[in-house]
């Protein structure tokens, strides 16, 4: 009788085992996802005044290079808003990014932050200084007085 009692606690471990497994995957997937949206948008803002093309082909070679694949991605003015899907085992979440400036109450060092600062977890700081988000984006943007070969550093301010 503890046979059968010590053969069900196992499988039932495995079982509880496997469904965290699976849930751990299932977030991975979505932070993966949601890291390639985030410096997608801030590729794209950083190219919105080039045009919605030039602007959603940094954000697609940008998703590209966080294997992720862009959905969806449109630039209005100097706001890019862009989705993102990334797999992960068998997940493949979506996940939609804004960048661009931040408002004006940010700028007037307001409490809260607009723009891919917001999204990309930058804050707004206290003292009239506007809130900024940055990311190093490798091999966009090589030689144009950026911080060593192949390496964009991108900041929406």
């Amino acid at each position: 009788m503890a046979t059968v009692w010590a053969a069900t606690a196992t499988a039932t471990l495995c079982a509880v085992f496997a469904v965290v497994l699976a849930l751990g995957q299932a977030v991975a997937a979505r932070h993966r996802a949601g890291g390639a949206a985030d410096l997608a948008a801030l590729a794209a803002a950083d190219r919105a005044l080039q045009g919605p093309a030039a602007a959603c082909e940094a954000a697609g070679r940008v998703a590209g290079a966080q294997e992720a694949v862009v959905v969806r991605c449109a630039v209005q003015g100097e706001i890019a808003d862009v989705t993102a899907r990334a797999r992960f085992g068998p997940y493949e979440p979506e996940v939609r990014a804004r960048a661009g400036p931040p408002d004006e109450a940010a700028r007037a060092g307001g409490a809260r932050a607009g723009g891919a600062a917001a999204r990309a977890g930058g804050a707004a700081r206290g003292g009239g200084s506007a809130a900024t988000a940055s990311a190093c984006l490798p091999g966009v943007g090589q030689g144009q007085g950026q911080p060593g070969p192949g390496v964009r550093c991108v900041g929406v301010r």
